[in-house]
């Protein structure tokens, strides 16, 4: 089951501490937390269009409520159907984060590790469905099956004996909620190199 800590929706913060360059440093917690409740309020009873969903929560509608709305659309809790927003189902949701779309994680996740970059592709997909708030068994669970489906286990080149084992053994980067670019990064070099 995924997690939502009402990140600041441009620093990701879960605190009062924001970035330097935030564009909310200084906004509250709960004044985080009641922009997200006020669209999550209004999509909660059904697809509505923006300016009606605008017009419709509670209060005055903020740059702090476009920027819950933005940050929620970018980690897959809303999309657009037509001319309307409307919430995804969690079991939308995981569906529509377990491939991912960026680059470089998407041709890491594509074309499957290549021995030279295991270490980081790893690295890359585990951060990754962390950052999209899968739990640790939805995440063991997906890096696995990219690693059988994408055939990067067959070409070998890991020091576990199953998948399991080397992707637990990653559960420290679950745990320590690093980040996935620079490692997809340097993965996608060496991939392509080999390509």
């Amino acid at each position: 089951m995924s997690h939502f800590a009402y990140p600041c929706p441009d620093c990701r913060s879960t605190t009062d501490l924001h970035d330097p360059d935030c564009n909310f440093g200084g906004r509250s917690r709960s004044e985080i937390e009641r922009a997200y409740a006020d669209v999550l309020a209004v999509l909660s009873t059904g697809p509505r269009p923006a300016a009606q969903l605008r017009r419709s929560a509670p209060g005055e509608w903020t740059p702090l409520h476009d920027g819950a709305l933005d940050r929620l659309r970018r980690e897959h809790r809303v999309r657009e159907d037509g001319d309307a927003l409307e919430l995804l189902t969690p079991e939308e949701r995981t569906e529509a984060i377990s491939t991912p779309t960026h680059e470089p994680l998407r041709t890491v996740y594509e074309q499957g590790s290549v021995p030279g970059c295991h270490d980081n592709a790893v690295f890359a997909m585990v951060a990754w469905y962390e950052m999209v708030g899968l739990s640790w068994d939805e995440t063991k669970e997906r890096v696995v099956e990219w690693l059988e489906e994408s055939g990067a286990w067959a070409r070998g080149g890991f020091e576990e004996n199953s998948p399991e084992t080397l992707v637990e053994d990653k559960r420290h980067v679950y745990e320590q909620g690093y980040g996935w670019k620079e490692k997809a990064t340097a993965a996608k070099r060496v991939i392509e190199r080999r390509a």
